[in-house]
């Protein structure tokens, strides 16, 4: 089986204690080895999900009759969009513990499969009433979302209003919630409403979970440019660079097409020697501009273009 690299300093003991409890189950030596996976899991699953999948795959084969990495993978799979996966694995951990608190995951994966009529069938199920707050809110997000996957937006605008909209108290699932809302309040074109309840998620957004900020600005005709967005100084580099091009090619043409004359260095002879062309004799004998003879080595007015700018 090949192993993907876990830090030295990642031991395991980091997990869940229920986690750890379910562990016992196996020799100790493995145990770790799968504590040490879920954690990578973890620490990955939301900024490279990819690479969560991977260790989750790792720890499904080291021990997949464990409820906990089942569920793991059931995540792991979820952010990478293998709904069909997820789902079975989720399944898989609820016939293991009996628990009802993946059932709006659940019924996510449903919607994420193409089957949103079946994630509304489940929001009508008896496992709903099972779930704690937090759950049930989970459930009606995923009901609103199925409403709308099916076009019926306003359903969906109804679906959402609840105790748990209208309360004033900020929850972990709060901000998520009003701007669910919001969302669905501009789908049916209700502007100005849409707009207060992105203003509500942002104050309730702690965390910055929802991008409430950009929706509202958006809506008020904000444009923000970010100075230090790296494909813009990408392509500013790539502009600089094709300014000094075009300045070097220019230089090399006006050198190349300058008249033959105007290239030669200038007479080391005095110039008094060489016949002046007036009409009148200069009164005095004494040569003209005799110290004023020009090293001939010596380039006159060099067009060496400058380097780019560095970024």
């Amino acid at each position: 089986m090949k192993r993907l690299p876990i830090p030295d300093d990642v031991t395991g003991d980091e997990i869940d204690q229920s986690v750890r409890q379910e562990l016992l189950s196996l020799p100790k030596t493995l145990a770790e080895d799968v504590a040490r996976n879920l954690v990578m899991v973890a620490k990955l699953l939301d900024t490279e999900p990819e690479q969560a999948y991977g260790y989750a795959r790792i720890a499904l084969r080291l021990a997949s009759r464990v409820a906990a990495v089942r569920e793991a993978a059931g995540f792991a799979s979820y952010a990478v969009g293998k709904y069909s996966e997820a789902l079975a694995e989720f399944r898989a951990a609820r016939r293991m513990t009996g628990n009802t608190e993946l059932w709006p995951v659940m019924a996510d994966c449903e919607r994420g499969m193409g089957r949103p009529e079946r994630a509304l069938a489940m929001a009508g199920e008896p496992e709903v009433q099972k779930l704690d707050r937090a759950g049930q809110v989970e459930m009606r997000l995923v009901a609103a979302g199925a409403r709308r996957d099916m076009g019926q937006a306003d359903a969906a605008v109804v679906t959402l209003q609840s105790s748990e909209l209208a309360s004033h108290s900020i929850q972990p699932w709060t901000a998520r919630l009003r701007y669910a809302y919001a969302d669905a309040l501009l789908a049916v074109g209700r502007e100005d409403e849409a707009r207060e309840w992105f203003a509500k998620a942002l104050e309730a957004d702690q965390g910055g979970t929802t991008d409430a900020s950009d929706r509202l600005a958006e809506l008020d005709g904000v444009e923000f440019v970010d100075a230090l967005d790296p494909d813009e100084a990408a392509q500013d580099e790539a502009a600089q660079d094709e300014a000094a091009q075009d300045e070097v090619e220019t230089a090399t043409v006006t050198v190349t097409e300058a008249p033959e004359a105007d290239s030669e260095p200038a007479s080391a002879e005095p110039v008094a020697d060489q016949p002046q062309d007036t009409e009148e004799p200069q009164d005095s004998d004494e040569p003209q501009g005799s110290d004023a003879s020009q090293d001939g080595d010596e380039p006159q007015g060099s067009d060496e273009p400058r380097d780019g700018d560095d970024r």
